[in-house]
């Protein structure tokens, strides 16, 4: 059983090391899906990251983006058939050349209202 708090337009996530991150929501039906006012995230969204101070070696290596793996299954939450994200949900942040930077960090995300 999936379990966790929905990730939506008002939750703060970052990348490890101190980046932001932030949602392009994506156009459809999933965006009318709404936690306290908020569009819940699907695997539909994309996540950028921005202002990473990560760095190997003394070449900058920041975070660009990150990557969520949903549970496999039919118990994953969904609208329309796209897995939401849970604050529970595997994810990884990478850099542009696609190397794998670490867990991002999800914060505020609370228990809401969903409402559609």
């Amino acid at each position: 059983m999936t379990s966790g708090n929905f990730v939506h337009g008002g939750a703060v996530i970052s990348c490890p090391h101190g980046g932001r991150a932030l949602s392009t929501a994506a156009d459809g039906a999933a965006a009318a899906v709404r936690v306290d006012g908020a569009p819940v995230a699907t695997t539909a969204d994309l996540f950028a990251v921005s202002g990473c101070p990560h760095s190997v070696g003394g070449r900058p290596q920041p975070c660009t983006s990150v990557r969520w793996t949903p549970a496999a299954g039919g118990d994953a939450v969904r609208v329309d058939g796209v897995p939401v994200l849970l604050d529970t949900t595997a994810a990884m942040c990478f850099s542009a050349g696609l190397v794998p930077q670490g867990p991002p960090v999800v914060a505020s995300v609370h228990q809401g209202v969903c409402s559609r």
